[in-house]
């Protein structure tokens, strides 16, 4: 394997230090391949390059290692949190990786004389106070309608509380004490925000007795209102306690972590105890899992003379990935429940990393094992649910192909580019680009254009602009590439080229929103730039323009194609076209939005407030009217005089 590779490299190689540390592996394009980690990089980095792997995964990573990056760590658990870091940040093509997702919502109790209850997802602040995270927005605001009920806080906005001179609805059905116009005192309310973060805490047993010798301090005082008052709020939190018998338990805060592995896909089910009460759970689908196995699977521990932890299943692999990746980011609680035995070094390390002790418990009893069975039926089902989804996806793309009579060298990489023209009577005209590969909409890669230079309202104009903004340099550079010497195969082709090479090469197809006038246009663009013809597909409108009737325009001179209301070709198209559309119009939508904010300029101006704003704007149609206006006609404006004109009229070019 090492004649593949650079002196400079194997020099590299050669020269690690025995020490524990991190290595990263990169292609010639500068891609991320691998992120490793070793107690003895030496050992374990000269170990690929030494042994022959053949035509395995491994040794295909390997033919394209150009480069490598080495950090030396103090020790093994920094080693796994510094590999895990960079996974989650450099995101490499043959690790498992869990992608980014949206933030854990968190209730918070804003810091206030009266506190109120608000659903968030952001940066903690340390001012306030935060329970979490939840596994999702339903689950924090079901908490928010409970606390409600039994302690009464508050939820309106400090602008909304400020105003209030009577109290809202709110209060009139006994969510709220009122304290906007002074129902309730500081204490009072101070009082019923500690037990509501007791409870949230699940030291439940705790408010009931505080709750209990407040009631009797209040009827010893012969203070009965009080007194009921306090009587009806233990009532409420004992029968939150019975509706929820089944999820409360002694345990307080709990990660509960099944894994579920099929079809080379996997699944991660997180379900979430907080405060003894069970607050639901999230799915997560990791990528690269078979990339990565594999490649587990083919390292050599140099350091044992024998295969390592690629021993381990692919369920461990997957959920010691999710383990390390995950905590990065997100509060570890004390407890993990755990479907498969993972490695101490691994717990070890987040306890370090959390800076508290956190128990990872494995075949768990009692009320433990009913969350993780729960848990393991959840993943079972949303991995199945992936599954069919994928299975459907790619029957669609295939549908496709096959109506279109296309041949795609690799279905899983046939990439799709639809085009669309939005703007409002020539406004803020806008085209929009969206991709669809890998059987998916990728959004990451969607574009939007600002067309300028074209009548308005001239769709055929924007759409030949767009077209060439998107494939002119690269049909230079596909000539360019055509024209030069052949070159030695540099391990960057085919399905497995770098990233950016990918996103660079033409789409199997290239839709169009519209018919025989778009595509037209498309065809003349795509001559000019010496483009295959067939690749351009015109989306355009049935009988009476309704949905389901649509047919297939071809810049190639093909017979227009009607795919059937039902077919499965048909719906990819809609929803790629229809896709476009949305983006379109809400980037048009925005840029809009954008332009005719520009007139509170107008207010900028001394003289000029609302209602002269007003009747400029409707006189010229909108601030690029007022601005292309000469003063004389800015002048015939009621109320505007010439010297507010001229001042006008400065002002806006």
């Amino acid at each position: 394997m090492s004649d593949v590779h650079s002196d400079q490299l194997l020099s590299e190689v050669a020269a690690l230090p025995q020490l524990p540390g991190v290595y990263r592996y990169f292609d010639a394009a500068g891609a991320v391949l691998y992120v490793g980690k070793a107690r003895n990089l030496k050992k374990r980095v000269a170990n690929y390059f030494q042994k022959s792997h053949g035509g395995t995964r491994i040794g295909h990573m390997i033919s394209k290692i150009a480069r490598m990056e080495t950090t030396v760590v103090r020790s093994e658990a920094e080693a796994l949190l510094l590999e895990n870091n960079l996974i989650k940040t450099l995101k490499p093509r043959y690790n498992i990786l869990f992608r980014d997702d949206k933030s854990y919502p968190y209730l918070k109790i804003a810091s206030h004389e009266f506190p109120r209850l608000a659903y968030y997802r952001g940066a903690v602040d340390k001012k306030h106070r935060y329970f979490g995270p939840y596994p999702s927005a339903w689950a924090v605001k079901e908490s928010i309608q409970l606390l409600q009920k039994v302690f009464k806080l508050r939820t309106c906005e400090d602008t909304v509380y400020a105003n209030r001179t009577r109290p809202c609805l709110l209060y009139q059905i006994k969510r709220c004490t009122g304290p906007c116009v002074g129902y309730i005192s500081p204490e009072a309310y101070a009082q019923d925000v500690a037990s509501a973060e007791a409870f949230l805490m699940g030291d439940t047993q705790l408010v009931l007795s505080k709750l209990e010798a407040r009631m009797t301090e209040h009827a010893e005082k012969l203070e009965f209102e009080q007194a009921a008052e306090l009587r009806n709020q233990m009532s409420a939190i004992s029968r939150v306690l019975h509706q929820q018998s089944i999820e409360i338990a002694s345990d307080k805060d709990v990660d509960i972590l099944a894994v579920k592995v099929q079809g080379g896909k996997a699944c991660v089910n997180l379900a979430m105890v907080r405060g003894g009460r069970h607050l639901g759970d999230r799915a997560y689908f990791p990528v690269h899992v078979e990339d990565a196995a594999q490649i587990h699977h083919g390292e050599l521990d140099a350091e044992e003379g024998a295969v390592p932890a690629a021993a381990d299943p692919i369920e461990v692999q997957v959920l010691e990935a999710f383990i390390a990746q995950h905590y990065i980011d997100v509060p570890v609680p004390a407890t993990l429940v755990l479907s498969h035995l993972v490695s101490r070094e691994l717990i070890e390390a987040i306890s370090q990393q959390a800076g508290a002790r956190v128990t990872a418990v494995f075949q768990p009893r009692e009320q433990r094992r009913h969350w993780l069975e729960m848990a393991e039926t959840n993943a079972g089902l949303q991995l199945a649910r992936l599954l069919a989804e994928e299975g459907s996806q790619q029957a669609r793309t295939r549908a496709l192909a096959d109506a279109l009579e296309l041949a795609p060298d690799d279905l899983d990489n046939f990439r799709i580019e639809c085009f669309d023209i939005s703007h409002t009577a020539g406004e803020a005209t806008q085209a929009s680009c969206v991709v669809f590969e890998r059987h998916t909409m990728q959004n990451r890669e969607y574009r939007r254009y600002n067309i300028e230079g074209i009548t308005p309202g001239d769709d055929y104009a924007a759409m030949r602009q767009v077209l060439h903004r998107r494939y002119g340099k690269l049909a230079e550079a596909m000539a360019a590439e055509t024209d030069a010497p052949p070159m030695g195969d540099a391990g960057g082709a085919g399905s497995d080229a770098p990233a950016r090479t990918r996103a660079a090469r033409m789409p199997d197809l290239v839709l169009v929103d519209g018919g025989k006038g778009q595509v037209s246009m498309a065809r003349e663009v795509f001559s000019e730039l010496g483009l295959a013809l067939s690749l351009i597909v015109g989306v355009e409108k049935g009988e009476g323009r309704k949905v389901g009737l649509e047919e297939l325009v071809f810049a190639d001179g093909r017979e227009k194609v009607y795919l059937g209301k039902d077919s499965a070709a048909l719906m990819l198209v809609a929803q790629i076209r229809d896709e476009a559309h949305r983006f379109a119009i809400t980037g048009m939508r925005a840029k809009r939005a954008k332009v005719r904010v520009g007139g509170s300029q107008l207010e900028d101006i001394p003289g000029i407030g609302p209602k002269r704003r007003a009747r400029l704007l409707q006189r010229f149609g909108g601030i690029r009217g007022v601005a292309a206006a000469s003063v004389e006609d800015i002048a015939s404006v009621e109320g505007i005089a010439t010297d507010l004109a001229e001042e006008i009229y400065k002002a806006l070019r």
